[in-house]
């Protein structure tokens, strides 16, 4: 997807499609971390408790559900 920034008063945005939004899980009250590792622009959700705590939640049930399973494939 090729994207140009658009004028927003002295500044510039980068404007996102909702796809993009919504599989990001994120809206306008979203803290983003945006950093470059000199070639690129790496923007990624903030890591807030309650988000942390909603990934964890989803990483002990696919432990619980899924474990034994991935062991094994080890």
């Amino acid at each position: 997807m090729v994207k140009k920034l658009t004028k927003h008063g002295n500044s510039l945005a980068l404007v996102l499609d909702r796809g993009i939004l919504d599989l990001l899980e994120i809206d306008a009250d979203t803290s983003l971390n945006i950093k470059t590792d000199g070639k690129c622009l790496i923007v990624t959700p903030a890591q807030t408790p309650a988000r942390q705590k909603k990934f964890q939640a989803a990483l002990e049930d696919g432990n619980r559900r899924y474990g034994k399973m991935l062991k094994r494939l080890a």
